[in-house]
């Protein structure tokens, strides 16, 4: 077991304040950080403190795979760590976006390949062959955009807005002019997918007569006082002021706007179109840096390929929030990944003082982050206090661990899906 320092990745749409904070070091920072990488990405992996020096975790595992890794976990996945964990820290909206299947990836990679597309180009979609599903833990109240809404919900807010521009959209939805699905047709995927596709692919001329008066509306809608979509039109005029005439505005009004409190959790599986407008998060995903983007940014849209991943399929606030369970005094969140399987062990009253055993129904590599207090952690061959914002591999050969904190701590275990 050692502490792990993660590679610190600087966007624009990052904060000069928060990773800082959470890591103990001065603020404000010269750039923006975006998100602290805890893991072995080629792209930038992290590095573990050993008595000869920094190392760097991909190599480390390149050297010693079954013992850092597991027999079992390279006999599912090779001799790479599965899964990515990052600090997320958004003080602007991320680029609309969305991440492929595994059978997608795969397909993606090796066709960008065959074509000679360099793997690190502006214009590259796929970088490696793997699927991204994604866990984001808020840290700090957080909100996003994810996931088509129902489309009854989408038209009341389009309705709402009264946008006579709007109208045609809305029978695009398959809706009739009382709000119910006319003969034949119904508000679901299908429609979805025309009315995004028809506004991702607009004219730059049409889109700069729609977005402003859509957002007129949104103002009217304010003003107004009216509540029922207070949040959407507030996420509608933020995204407008910044990215003016960018379809990724219009697109915002098909998804669920989510608010998570601290602990809350929001599973992304893949082909769902979303976008984090604000907060700090713990994100867990699989090994994997694929990004289909659909505006929000001025980086590469490839809009075919957007369209090829994305599912249309509604799906409402409650389906995208992460289940819980306990196990003891481990908070296990429950998602379909294979790759990850996240656990908050948080100890406090009558925990505290005592050396306690974490629960852990597999072996398999740790990396564990410590987001509040301070928690001493007992391995095989060795012992290291985390406090707040401080992280530590743990090897396969390392495992189990054992617990103490004498004042309320949580530390966040991220291992192998089982």
């Amino acid at each position: 077991m050692e502490l792990l320092r993660g590679a610190i990745r600087t966007y624009a749409w990052g904060s000069r304040t928060a990773i800082a904070e959470f890591t103990g070091r001065p603020t404000p920072t010269v750039h923006p950080e975006a998100e602290l990488w805890l893991g072995a990405h080629p792209g930038d992996p992290a590095f573990l403190a050993t008595e000869g020096g920094e190392t760097s975790l991909l190599e480390t595992l390149t050297a010693d795979p079954e013992g850092q890794l597991g027999a079992a976990t390279c006999d599912r996945f090779g001799d790479t760590l599965p899964f990515l964990v990052k600090i997320l820290a958004a003080d602007e909206p991320l680029s609309l976006q969305a991440h492929p299947s595994a059978a997608q990836a795969a397909e993606g990679f090796r066709r960008e390949e065959a074509t000679g597309v360099p793997v690190g180009a502006p214009v590259r979609n796929y970088r490696d062959t793997s699927h991204k599903p994604e866990l984001l833990v808020a840290l700090q109240p957080f909100e996003a955009l994810a996931g088509f809404r129902p489309v009854a919900r989408t038209i009341g807010l389009l309705r709402a807005l009264a946008v006579s521009d709007l109208d045609p959209f809305i029978d695009l939805l398959g809706a009739g002019a009382d709000g119910a699905a006319t003969d034949g047709d119904q508000p679901d995927a299908d429609g979805l997918r025309a009315l995004f596709t028809t506004w991702i692919t607009a004219p730059q001329p049409d889109l700069d007569v729609l977005v402003p008066a859509v957002l007129d509306g949104a103002i009217q809608y304010a003003a107004s006082g009216a509540q029922e979509f207070s949040a959407e039109v507030r996420t509608l005029l933020e995204l407008g002021e910044r990215y003016p005439g960018d379809a990724g505005v219009l697109a915002a009004l098909l998804l669920n706007r989510i608010r998570l409190e601290p602990g809350e959790g929001l599973f992304l599986p893949a082909g769902n179109l979303h976008t984090y407008l604000h907060g700090v998060g713990l994100e867990v995903m699989a090994n994997s840096d694929n990004v289909l983007r659909g505006g929000l940014t001025p980086k590469h849209v490839d809009v075919p390929e957007l369209l090829r991943v994305l599912d249309f399929s509604p799906t409402d606030e409650a389906a995208l929030r992460t289940p819980t369970r306990s196990d003891g005094f481990a908070l296990v969140y429950q998602t379909p990944a294979e790759e990850f399987a996240v656990a908050a062990l948080r100890l406090d009253g009558a925990d505290l003082g005592h050396e306690v055993d974490a629960p852990c129904p597999y072996d398999g590599p740790q990396i564990l982050v410590c987001t509040e207090g301070a928690m001493t952690v007992h391995a095989k061959a060795t012992t290291l206090t985390l406090e707040r914002g401080m992280a530590a591999w743990v090897g396969a050969e390392d495992g189990p661990i054992r617990l103490l904190a004498r004042y309320p701590a949580t530390v966040f275990r991220v291992t192998v899906g089982a």
